[in-house]
């Protein structure tokens, strides 16, 4: 098929949906397709068109909808689709989920935020990582990573006010990856460096940068508001790192309901508890690996390429099984 993948990240961006456009259009183009990925649609013919973003790809997604109705469309439902825009900007939003014949989303628990109506659309595709296996973690104090970048979403300076509160004893720094999505958050970060010796924040650092730091971590803290299946958690667990996160649907739907490494969103007092556990309780910390490695099979690039295949399977050959 000749595919048009539409995402509103920039070629040179680092953000997620830029990673996510990327990696999908390798392997849709594995499974013998061509692809072009594109911000824009400027109303070519496609076989297929597959839109990252159901709220800020909505142009793209009703311009291909009413000029090609006969053609496939598949709609990715990001984290701020799902918990925000779905709300703020719902008439837009549901447009696209509507015109969707495809939805695709990126944990186990999306279909919650959907119309029983619009449920039978959805295929869950988890993201994949690269494997990461030689790990040589830090011994002389306790590297938490935080990936993402700083903006509302994301809480990021949750870890760094949980570090505040604990003890003097504790070994722990947070360390802090990714651009301020404003001068705000660049003063934040910067400020809370200068008054917290716990918390240290390194800006946008390439990829390769970014698995070098998985190899040395201890723990990946995901403090976010909202998620839509972060590949942060992927790259993880592909790298056999345990993983603490606020207990919402995103996080949840990749980790699983009994996994124990949650506290309550906005609660620094409950993160800096279960950072001191993972810590100073062996048991407890061996828990989260063992936990996170029962899930690590979902996020392989052989399954991202398997969902991918089954999807474009029934694309292709649309009807009954």
């Amino acid at each position: 098929m000749n595919i048009i993948l539409i995402t509103p990240a920039r070629p040179a961006s680092r953000s997620g949906n830029r990673a996510t456009a990327s990696r999908w259009a390798a392997i849709l183009r594995m499974l013998g397709h061509r692809v072009v990925v594109a911000t824009e649609y400027s109303g070519k013919r496609f076989d297929l068109m597959i839109a990252l973003h159901a709220w800020r790809s909505a142009d793209a997604i009703d311009y291909f909808a009413r000029r090609y109705p006969d053609q496939p469309l598949i709609v990715t439902l990001t984290g701020t689709d799902a918990y925000k825009y779905i709300h703020s900007h719902s008439e837009t939003t549901l447009r696209s989920i509507q015109q969707a014949d495809w939805l695709v989303g990126l944990h186990d628990l999306i279909g919650e935020v959907l119309n029983a109506e619009q449920r039978h659309k959805l295929w869950v595709i988890h993201q994949s990582a690269k494997p990461l296996t030689r790990r040589n973690p830090y011994q002389r104090y306790f590297h938490v990573s935080v990936m993402g970048h700083l903006r509302e979403e994301k809480d990021p300076l949750r870890p760094a006010l949980a570090a505040r509160l604990l003890p003097e004893r504790s070994r722990i720094q947070i360390h802090q990856y990714g651009r301020a999505h404003n001068d705000q958050w660049s003063t934040q970060a910067s400020q809370e460096m200068r008054v917290n010796a716990r918390y240290h924040w390194h800006g946008e650092l390439p990829h390769y940068r970014i698995r070098r730091v998985y190899q040395r971590t201890n723990l990946l803290a995901l403090p976010s508001r909202m998620e839509g299946g972060a590949n942060v958690i992927s790259e993880a667990l592909m790298a056999d790192v345990p993983v603490v996160a606020s207990s919402i649907a995103g996080s949840i739907g990749l980790l699983g309901k009994d996994y124990p490494g949650y506290y309550p969103l906005e609660d620094e007092q409950a993160l800096a508890r279960l950072l001191l556990r993972c810590e100073t309780e062996p048991a407890f910390y061996r828990s989260l690996v063992d936990a996170c490695r029962q899930r690590r099979h979902l996020f392989s690039q052989q399954q991202e390429l398997e969902s991918w295949r089954k999807l474009m399977h029934k694309v292709t050959n649309p009807g009954p099984e």
